[in-house]
């Protein structure tokens, strides 16, 4: 089987217009990978910045993949949510970044959007709407439905490793 180990770090959020910042994070591959070590989810502290707008991160990242196929190549789904002075999360942003095909070291910027609040939404709710599951952020096939606007980036820092590629014919 082919193996792809992929290490880094979730850096920092930047460009969003509310403080108080951290990302939750997931791998979603397709049905012929397998995660063989390393936490397929996890979560960022709490950042708030105090000069500047860039939420400080530095989470660290460390998975193990296998394969039997390339299809359904795996990409990060970002979900970037905030904090307000009660203690209500409120959504900040979706992101999707697909994890870099070539070996090596690769800094990544990951734009983020979410769902356009109606103006009752806005007056009402901490963070405006959010996706039922978001999951379906990670896939194309239904978000071209939805009204979105552009929230701000995440920066990510990844390295990548492939092994035994070559036998399926894909060099890197």
């Amino acid at each position: 089987m082919a193996e792809l180990h992929l290490f880094g770090q979730i850096e920092s959020g930047c460009g969003f217009s509310e403080r108080r910042l951290f990302c939750k994070w997931g791998l979603h591959a397709g049905a012929a990978w397998t995660l063989l070590a390393g936490a397929g989810a996890g979560q960022t502290q709490l950042d708030d910045p105090q000069v500047g707008d860039a939420a400080q991160w530095g989470h660290p990242l460390d998975l193990h993949l296998a394969t039997k196929g390339l299809q359904g190549w795996p990409r990060l789904l970002l979900e970037v949510w905030h904090v307000d002075g009660w203690g209500r999360r409120g959504l900040a942003g979706y992101g999707v970044c697909h994890v870099p095909s070539a070996p090596g070291c690769h800094r990544v910027t990951c734009v983020t959007w979410r769902p356009r609040p109606t103006r009752r939404q806005r007056l009402l709710a901490p963070g405006g709407p959010e996706l039922r599951e978001p999951a379906a952020a990670a896939g194309a096939a239904d978000r071209f439905r939805l009204r979105t606007e552009a929230a701000g980036t995440v920066r990510l820092q990844l390295g990548v490793l492939a092994r035994h590629m070559g036998r399926f014919g894909v060099a890197l």
